[in-house]
């Protein structure tokens, strides 16, 4: 994917994200988090709300939490699919599993990041994600 650039200089665009999480405190963390490199498009609490955010803001990444009620992060992310999306997904997770991993591959992930890695991975995987390249959080040893 070529790389976009701004109109007002030569300077490569931000990358626009979509945060999604039914934690308000990790909602707003992962924002925070992500403001000094990306534009934050939008955050939302649940998959539906995810479903149309992405479809009116057209992030070029999703951070979307796994676990959440009505609609796993992982249904969300095969309905993104089944729509259309083409926006990059990253998971964001308190789970460290390989089967995880895994499921969340399958359904259209290319990043996968620990929630208490939040700070040191999630901004690099949402720009290896942009760069259609995959990252996962290094497992606990």
């Amino acid at each position: 994917m070529p790389s976009r650039t701004t109109s007002s200089n030569a300077e490569p665009a931000r990358i626009r994200v979509l945060v999604v999480d039914d934690n308000q405190a990790m909602l707003a963390r992962a924002a925070s988090v992500l403001t000094a490199t990306c534009i934050v498009v939008g955050q939302v609490q649940d998959g539906v709300a995810a479903l149309v955010a992405a479809a009116v803001l057209v992030p070029d990444v999703i951070v979307l939490d796994i676990s959440m009620p009505g609609m796993s992060g992982l249904e969300v992310a095969a309905a993104l699919r089944a729509a259309g999306s083409v926006a990059a997904i990253v998971f964001l997770t308190v789970h460290d599993d390989a089967e995880l991993v895994a499921a969340a591959q399958a359904a259209g992930g290319i990043g996968y990041v620990i929630k208490d890695r939040l700070v040191s991975d999630l901004p690099h995987a949402v720009s290896e994600a942009s760069a259609r390249r995959p990252f996962v959080s290094v497992r606990r040893a």
